[in-house]
């Protein structure tokens, strides 16, 4: 594809955002066909310093490694913890939460990343169904949004009436200060980006068919809302910024860098050390004269396509 000069920054600014969606892959090659297609009528964008990518996933990697340390520790000290991951639609509350887990045992840190509440629920106490994902002892839970979205969009979309916002706030300190006492480790984390970014974030997910799944009709009118959302992002941690549970603020507009900080806060939020595992040792397989391996039919093989 020939590419003017004075879109050069855009491309390379939508090379770097595609990267960013399989930096799991050591060695990316990127389709010319796809990114020419997703390239379409996109705005020029100014060229960011964004983190070398062999520094990303050494760090990344390092981390990682202390994030298995961390999971053997709540284990083997049966300790309890609660991670909240909030922030605006695309801030990379979920690319975070991917790269925590992704070395991790799903029994140990688990992802709570509940639907919008059914009709029983809307009866029941408001914290009633995110009770019931706290975690038990030995267990750390990790909420793609929480608790909190009484303070956002229920409260800017109309989900909620006035008085149930004002009680919210009334019992939200109340009942993260019940947590905390009862041994939870709490940790609440705000992913923040400018409106810049997401309006380039959801541009990008119209325009990859593979990330239009992630643009909901409400992440649509989210966006028709931003100032809303800001007055509502204000207040909440205004009023929800306590001793006990206080608010990090990730700055997220470079995703890397945000990952990595993330992390890395939360690392030095909770004391750990090394836990002793006994050797293992792989036992010799018994073998018997008896044993004879039964053939599988052709037809149960998947077909070897590649």
């Amino acid at each position: 594809m020939t590419t003017p000069a004075d879109s050069r920054p855009n491309l390379d600014r939508i090379r770097q955002e595609i990267a960013d969606g399989y930096d799991e892959e050591l060695e990316l090659e990127l389709e010319e066909a796809r990114l020419d297609r997703i390239l379409g009528d996109a705005p020029e964008l100014e060229e960011r310093d964004t983190l070398d990518r062999k520094i990303y996933f050494r760090e990344l990697f390092r981390l990682q490694h202390e994030l298995v340390e961390l999971q053997d520790w709540i284990q083997h000290h049966k300790l309890r913890v609660v991670v909240l991951f909030e922030g605006r639609d695309s801030a990379g509350k979920g690319g975070v939460i991917k790269r925590i887990t992704q070395r991790l045992n799903p029994r140990i840190c688990r992802v709570a990343a509940l639907p919008a509440p059914n009709e029983r629920e809307r009866t029941q106490w408001y914290f009633q169904r995110y009770v019931a994902h706290l975690p038990a002892g030995g267990e750390m839970v990790l909420f793609d949004r929480s608790w909190y979205n009484r303070a956002g969009v229920e409260h800017v979309m109309g989900f909620c009436t006035d008085a149930e916002y004002e009680e919210f706030f009334r019992s939200v300190p109340e009942f993260e200060r019940m947590l905390v006492r009862s041994g939870i480790i709490l940790l609440k984390y705000w992913f923040s980006i400018t409106d810049e970014e997401q309006e380039f974030r959801f541009n990008m997910r119209i325009q990859d068919p593979l990330k239009q799944w992630k643009l909901s009709p409400m992440d649509v009118e989210s966006r028709r809302r931003w100032e809303d959302y800001t007055r509502a992002k204000e207040v909440m941690l205004e009023r929800t910024h306590i001793p006990e549970a206080p608010w990090w603020v990730v700055e997220a507009v470079d995703k890397k860098r945000a990952r990595l900080n993330c992390i890395s806060h939360l690392l030095s939020q909770i004391p750990y050390g090394q836990v002793e595992h006994p050797p293992v040792v792989l036992p010799e397989r018994e073998r018997h004269e008896d044993y004879v391996r039964h053939p599988v039919p052709s037809e149960m093989y998947v077909p070897n396509v590649f």
